[in-house]
């Protein structure tokens, strides 16, 4: 499966900073918890831009067969032509 981006968790503030890299798209995001959630059906985070726009949003997840938590993303704009989704994951090898 092909790496995207690449962030790093801030356990202090349940924050993830890094960057993201598609065909037309590159750019700094920072993953930042939904302060604003009121009900399960929205997101645990937004994911903002270096550049201040609001470029997608994200789950915490259980894996059914691992019983491990991930984090479910979903990106859309423009420049994608369609929704994108992705897992965060540990980089290949420091897992």
């Amino acid at each position: 499966m092909s790496a995207i981006g690449y962030v790093t968790h801030n356990p202090q503030t349940d924050t993830f900073k890094g960057s993201l890299r598609t065909l037309t798209i590159a750019t700094g995001i920072e993953i930042m918890p939904n302060k604003d959630k009121m009900d399960e059906r929205q997101p645990d985070y937004r994911v903002i831009t270096d550049q201040g726009f609001e470029l997608g949003a994200a789950w915490r997840k259980t894996g059914k067969q691992s019983g491990k938590e991930y984090v479910r993303l979903t990106f859309s704009a423009p420049e994608l032509g369609r929704r994108i989704f992705a897992n965060l994951g540990p980089a290949a090898g420091t897992a």
